[in-house]
């Protein structure tokens, strides 16, 4: 492979990178905890969108429960969003299987 064709990759990967990048931001996962008393809204980049709470759920003398459901619902949306991101990334991490010196 000459240096014009890699170089010529390498922009394309940058561009889809980029492309990926965007739909992460803008694709948004639900985690939830409690048979979905609570549900938290995390975007592609594990930044959170929103979070409901059931008011059932609030308890003035159990608040260490809903802690621990908030606590559950946001590391269920951060898997889902890790996930998506995984998968996203997937195809343009093998396709750099192929450039010298990476892998």
């Amino acid at each position: 492979m000459n240096p014009r064709q890699l170089q010529q990759m390498a922009q394309q990967m940058q561009r889809q990178m980029q492309k990926i990048q965007e739909e992460l931001a803008t694709t948004v996962v639900e985690g939830s905890a409690g048979g979905g008393a609570i549900t938290v809204r995390m975007n592609g980049h594990r930044e959170l969108q929103g979070i409901t709470i059931s008011p059932e759920v609030v308890d003035p003398d159990d608040v260490e429960m809903l802690q621990d459901l908030l606590l559950a619902a946001i590391s269920d949306a951060a898997k889902k969003a890790q996930e998506l991101a995984e998968q996203r990334m997937g195809p343009l991490m093998g396709g750099m299987k192929g450039l010298p010196g990476l892998f």
